[in-house]
């Protein structure tokens, strides 16, 4: 979970009050941290002490800074929800001095871009420090080290505007990078500057390499590796700033721009938006003047609300309960609907309004019940047999793996060649690695050999889990069942291996099978199977596809198998 280090001094002067650290303990159940760290009567200059919290919600990254977490915990204490007339609508544009043009040239490797500008008072050491702080925890954690979101802070005062976003070659440009003491091409800087060396892994794959200009061809930096050391170099004391955020994911670049435009604007910063124009079509379209506010409204019954949290809620006790948590509402009969904030973009559905309301209420106001009936534990049949199943499989040499269940469209579907016909994709996921529900183990298994080539030889991995596949027979038209697959990876890993594997399991499991050819393009045409039990298929076994061992980048020959255990059930 995330943690982060909040100033003290500017922590409570941004909350409006301060707390004993009791108080302060007890007023983070409503976002969810809890006080890591802090000696209320600690030595030091009192603009130097800090205070360690650890968050414990990933879906609130706009809790991630100072600016953020006083704004949730100022939201709850006065019931006053910030405005911020800056953002830019659907429709509805907001005025812009300034302008970014990007170039075709992006689009095939960091395409998408966000900015704006601040002015109206002076950087301090503090507010400089909190802002590269949010932009570690932004683009390490919310941006995937840095691959969908990175961000970059640049001085104005010798800027050229129109600001130009292209791609070019690694070796066509020098410049100056951020702590440098030299000219050097973007090739030398993946290779010999630090940030280079850790984030270069990045851009490496592509020919040409995205830069950010002004229009007379000054470099502000090399995304997202990067700052110059003139443009890029911010100190304190500086008045006016651009602010950048480039990446892979457009929805996830708009909210991190939102949220650090809110934090400037929180912290007495005047925030102006900066159009950005696209040669090429977006979610958004071709011409978005950035902060841009692109959240849906949700809607629930205060009904359900009741229904989840066993207690009756009336519609304007749910519009005041999700009010404390930042956002506006509007209700039609026995209905309301909810508007999120500019900073946030977690509500995927109903029942996130209930957590809302559940939140904005307080855990205090929940009484505990005792149970009243009074049940035994047991395993499900389907725990049973997977517990046996894993048993099975350990006892063969295999080490048990524990993946989740979200996953990139490229590992799941893309890397294995099946197409994403009966994948499901989130329709708005917080981040590409969490963008679909897997539909398949083999994936997770794959990734795993992947990065495992140092280790000694063989490999024998297995896990035993949930997937979710599209089925039209079901009422959701969704399937979520328990398989377990394992993966055999060594120079001599075949079809043989995998068969007598598989043998050897229903065995033990006491059931009988037969074998079908089948077509899996995971895996070699011929040099593969389907199981059948009692004239059903549930599972299949073979030697893995060259192509997708190459697409994970696996030199070594693989084979694997994956059964749905609760066909075994039947």
């Amino acid at each position: 979970m995330p943690k982060i280090e909040v100033n003290e001094s500017l922590f409570f002067s941004l909350l409006g009050r301060r707390f004993s650290a009791r108080e302060l303990e007890s007023r983070l159940e409503g976002a969810k941290a809890e006080l890591d760290e802090w000696l209320e009567d600690q030595v030091g200059p009192v603009d130097e002490r800090t205070i360690k919290i650890e968050l414990n919600d990933t879906n609130r990254p706009d809790l991630w800074s100072t600016a953020g977490l006083a704004r949730a915990l100022r939201v709850r204490e006065t019931g006053t929800r910030p405005e911020y007339p800056f953002f830019s609508r659907e429709g509805a544009p907001a005025a812009s001095k300034r302008k970014v043009v990007v170039e075709e040239s992006v689009k095939g490797v960091r395409p998408f871009l966000a900015g704006f500008f601040v002015s109206g008072r002076a950087m301090t050491d503090a507010v400089l420090k909190d802002i590269i702080q949010t932009q570690e925890k932004l683009c390490w954690n919310f941006g995937r080290k840095r691959r969908s979101v990175s961000m970059g802070i640049y001085r104005t005062a010798i800027i050229q505007w129109p600001v130009r976003y292209k791609a070019v070659a690694p070796d066509s440009v020098r410049f100056v990078p951020l702590q440098g003491d030299r000219p050097m091409t973007l090739t030398e800087i993946l290779k010999e500057h630090p940030k280079g060396r850790e984030y270069g892994f990045i851009n490496e794959p592509h020919a040409l390499h995205p830069l950010l200009t002004d229009a007379k061809g000054a470099i502000l930096s090399y995304p997202p590796i990067i700052n110059s050391n003139d443009l890029g170099a911010v100190k304190v004391g500086d008045t006016e700033l651009f602010v950048e955020l480039t990446g892979t994911d457009l929805v996830s670049v708009t909210l991190s721009a939102s949220i650090v435009a809110c934090d400037f604007a929180d912290s007495g910063f005047a925030v102006e938006p900066v159009k950005v124009e696209y040669p090429y079509d977006t979610a958004f379209g071709r011409e978005v003047t950035f902060p841009y506010y692109f959240q849906t409204p949700v809607s629930v019954e205060a009904a359900k609300v009741s229904k989840l949290l066993g207690k009756p809620f009336s519609v304007q006790a749910v519009r005041d309960a999700v009010r404390l948590m930042g956002c506006a509402t509007e209700s039609h009969g026995q209905y309301v609907t909810v508007y999120p904030p500019e900073y946030r973009n977690d509500f995927l559905h109903a029942v996130d309004i209930v957590e809302d309301v559940m939140m904005g209420k307080g855990m205090a106001f929940f009484e505990p019940e005792r149970p009243r009936d009074f049940t035994i534990g047991r395993l499900t049949p389907v725990e049973l047999i997977s517990r046996r199943a894993k048993a099975i499989l350990a006892g063969l040499g295999g080490q048990e793996m524990i993946y989740g269940y979200l996953g990139s469209g490229k590992d799941l579907v893309e890397r294995m060649g099946t197409g994403d016909g009966e994948a499901i994709r989130i329709s708005n996921p917080m981040a590409e690695s969490f963008e679909y529900v897997r539909p398949s183990i083999l994936p997770n298994l794959l990734g795993s050999e992947s990065v495992s080539s140092r280790a000694p030889y063989p490999h024998r991995i297995f896990e035993a889990g949930k997937v979710a596949f599209r089925n039209p027979l079901e009422n959701y038209g969704v399937s979520t069942r328990a398989r377990i697959a394992f993966l055999l990876a060594h120079g001599s890993a075949d079809y043989n291996e995998a068969a007598s594997q598989v043998a050897t399991l229903m065995f033990f499991l006491g059931k009988d099978y037969s074998i079908a050819e089948t077509e899996d393009p995971r895996f070699i045409p011929g040099r593969q199977a389907r199981v059948i039990y009692k004239g059903d298929p549930i599972g299949i076994f073979g030697e893995i596809h060259p192509r997708v061992l190459e697409a994970w980048s696996i030199a070594m020959p693989c084979s694997a198998a994956e059964i749905d255990l609760e066909s075994l059930l039947v």
